[in-house]
């Protein structure tokens, strides 16, 4: 997912996407905790996600 992209996005649309990528993650942490983690690169890949829609929220609060 690209900023460019998510910056076209509105910021309930926003908020919706971090909600399904937070539980993604806390599903993702869980399964490492019990060694049932088959793609162990997809934690990275969420946690960037997560990091790059909060960046743009707070771009969008700011302005």
């Amino acid at each position: 997912m690209k900023a460019s992209e998510l910056r076209k996005k509105s910021k309930d649309e926003l908020g919706a996407m971090l909600l399904d990528l937070s539980r993604e993650r806390f599903n993702l942490r869980m399964q490492k905790g019990t060694g049932q983690l088959t793609r162990p690169d997809q934690v990275k890949k969420v946690r960037r996600n997560v990091a790059r829609i909060q960046t743009i929220l707070k771009e969008m609060a700011a302005a």
